[in-house]
């Protein structure tokens, strides 16, 4: 699986290709070696010299392309470790983020039933917007990548329960799929998490705007992250599944969250 990442990696990106063929290298040497058991379900246990090498492959790659996701994706694991954990205390903090991290709970299209939701969630709900939202944009709750290089089993279900509630961030903030709201949500999701991708994601995203579009991301998106991010409760902590039937505009004042401008 790694050598399949890396190969992908060296194979769209040139500037990286160098570094992921070393990579490779180093794991075919230390193919022999005893190597670290997988800890969950898509581990890949890394030295640290692979993950060296991964994390600046995966950061030039996402320069390069900011929206490529699976390589983001791989930055933030390699990258995060500090984050995860301060991001997991804060859920310690909480009653609910400790009966998540005790719970697991997964969202998937097979641990919510899509359909049930469409019809039993009234008009004004978040259960009826989230699904207003997923059938709108077109996607589904299946479409997040798996967490790899995560060495901690609990910190790699913090990272994989960041990434599933970002579709009810969406919906939460009514922001769209467009590559202006996404660098915009990324924002509060810097604010809000810390994570450096998040940060990379927030600053070299707008390379692919147009002035007009980065005008009003520096001019309204981004001062509305800042304060919204910082005011809201922090959103690892929500158990977004008891809430679907919660009238969405009582759902956000609870939160504290202010909607995008």
């Amino acid at each position: 699986m790694l050598r399949h990442t890396l190969t992908r990696l060296a194979r769209r990106t040139p500037l990286s290709a160098n570094l992921t063929r070393r990579c490779l290298a180093t794991r075919t040497s230390t193919s022999s070696e005893t190597q670290q058991q997988p800890l969950y379900e898509h581990h890949i246990p890394i030295s640290c010299l692979e993950r060296s090498i991964l994390t600046v492959g995966s950061a030039l790659a996402a320069v390069n392309n900011p929206l490529r996701g699976d390589m983001v994706a791989t930055l933030g694991e390699t990258t995060g470790a500090l984050f995860l954990e301060r991001m997991r205390d804060t859920m310690l903090q909480s009653t609910t983020g400790r009966q998540i991290l005790r719970e697991r709970p997964s969202i998937t299209s097979a641990s919510i039933n899509l359909d049930r939701l469409r019809t039993e969630c009234a008009i004004g709900t978040f259960g009826h917007a989230y699904v207003h939202w997923l059938d709108e944009q077109g996607v589904t709750p299946d479409t997040r990548e798996p967490v790899r290089f995560v060495d901690d089993d609990e910190l790699a279900y913090v990272m994989k329960r960041y990434r599933e509630i970002h579709d009810f961030f969406h919906t939460l903030t009514g922001l769209g799929v467009s590559v202006e709201e996404e660098i915009a949500l990324k924002w509060f999701e810097w604010v809000q998490t810390g994570l450096p991708m998040t940060m990379l994601s927030s600053l070299f995203g707008p390379w692919q705007l147009t002035w007009s579009q980065r005008h009003r991301l520096y001019t309204s998106y981004v001062p509305w992250a800042l304060q919204s991010g910082a005011a809201c409760k922090p959103l690892m902590n929500v158990y977004f599944e008891h809430h679907f039937h919660e009238p969405l505009d009582q759902f956000r004042k609870n939160l504290g969250l202010i909607t995008p401008p």
